[in-house]
């Protein structure tokens, strides 16, 4: 076994949920909506004025010129422009004309509740005791030692006193009450090594990944993640303001965002745990690194695409590989054109995916699917005579492995 440092935010529930700490709670988060909604505003002012979207530095130093500022921490104020900063940077790369800038936090006529960052000096935490002081701004204190204080129970399984670091508290209404997240540092036992054995991995939008360890193959359809997009997509669009997104529309946001996590985390521990049961000990996973910027793939292509979360996808295999002890390479999918490389014999040829899933090589008449093909492809950069433990006749009637809605986990197809 050797230690491993790694980050993991746990999430506690308020035991105190009396009615003088929701309402300390609540003032907070209401007031991180009109930090939001001063920024917003003051970056539709910039940008109709200069042609231009402020960076974070210069809002952050308007910002902090506004009453509003000294509602929150100083540090908890600054988290909500970066948040804002952030949303706009990658609302502009998507290059979606149907896409909207992010809108106004709002309520009907109210403020709704916005998640709310303490860093290192907004927070101070004992575990001792299950109690954490929170702090306030300078508008919102009674007092220069007014602060809320908020008792918690964490999960099962879960001791805040364990951990390295508690590096943030944040404070989430997820719509029926409040909850706390505490993003920590924590020291885990890796293993050494998970064996010898070699594992591709190809990652895509209707095959979420194709797994290929030589004499076998596992692919994971996106069924699951397409149907979610789809009809959150369309409960946004029902109810999206003129002047951003309305609370139902909020909320479609915000669901389809934890449904996608929820299902990528259960992706990567399936692919990461199957790996591991097959001695795997390095895996290389196709890195489609710049393929937004690489070409127009139409408007419904390019809404599919900005959907495609391959980023944090990756990552989740990267750190849940790396607590068993397997390596993992990121490999450069267009340098290698994985998808239309044979990986028997090396043919190149955009011909030899005849359709949909079906990849025949002109050459040597390889008959696989594509995307297991785009695997073993991945597996053989870090395999030096991939070939000599290949079985060919699973690149094309791979193992599927379905996202179980009902368990909220990864199955063999026919126990889904």
């Amino acid at each position: 076994m050797v230690n491993l440092v790694t980050t993991r935010t746990f999430t506690a529930s308020l035991t105190n949920d009396r009615e003088g700490v929701v309402r300390d709670l609540d003032s907070l988060a209401r007031s991180g909506s009109k930090i939001w909604n001063v920024a917003r505003w003051t970056i539709s002012r910039i940008w109709d004025h200069t042609g231009t979207i402020p960076d974070e530095g210069p809002l952050k130093s308007y910002m902090k010129t506004q009453a509003c500022w000294k509602d929150l921490n100083s540090q908890s104020s600054q988290a909500i422009v970066e948040e804002l900063a952030g949303a706009f940077q990658s609302w502009f790369e998507q290059d979606d004309p149907d896409a909207n800038p992010p809108g106004y936090r709002k309520d009907g006529d109210e403020r709704p509740r916005s998640t709310v960052t303490f860093k290192e000096d907004g927070f101070k935490l004992d575990t001792k005791h299950q109690q954490v002081r929170l702090s306030k701004g300078k508008n919102l204190k009674d007092g220069w030692s007014d602060f809320v204080l908020c008792e918690y129970e964490p999960g099962p399984d879960v001791d805040l006193s364990d951990v390295e670091t508690v590096q943030q508290v944040r404070i989430v209404w997820n719509g029926n009450r409040w909850e706390l997240h505490f993003v920590c540092k924590v020291s885990i036992d890796a293993e050494d090594s998970a064996g010898e054995k070699t594992a591709g991995v190809d990652l895509g939008i209707c095959n979420t990944a194709a797994v290929s360890v030589g004499d076998e193959t596992l692919l994971y359809p996106g069924n699951a993640l397409k149907e979610d997009a789809h009809y959150f997509r369309q409960e946004e669009y029902d109810t999206e303001g003129k002047n951003g997104p309305s609370t139902h529309a909020e909320w479609a946001r915000q669901k389809k965002s934890r449904r996608q996590e929820h299902f990528l985390h259960a992706i990567s521990t399936d692919i990461v745990e199957q790996c591991a049961a097959r001695g795997v000990g390095t895996i290389a996973v196709g890195h489609p690194e710049n393929i937004r910027a690489d070409e127009d793939w139409g408007r419904h292509g390019n809404k599919r695409l900005h959907d495609w979360a391959f980023e944090t996808l990756l990552s989740h295999i990267e750190y849940k590989a790396e607590e068993r002890g397997i390596g993992v390479e990121r490999v450069d999918e267009y340098e290698l054109a994985t998808s239309i490389t044979c990986c028997e014999c090396g043919m190149k040829a955009d011909s030899n995916r005849v359709e949909r899933g079906l990849y025949v090589c002109e050459v040597c008449g390889l008959v696989a699917n594509s995307d297991c093909n785009a695997a073993e492809n991945m597996r053989a950069t870090v395999t030096p005579s991939p070939s000599q433990d290949r079985s060919n006749g699973c690149l094309a009637q791979p193992s599927v492995r379905l996202f179980d809605k009902s368990t909220g986990r990864v199955a063999p197809q026919e126990q889904v």
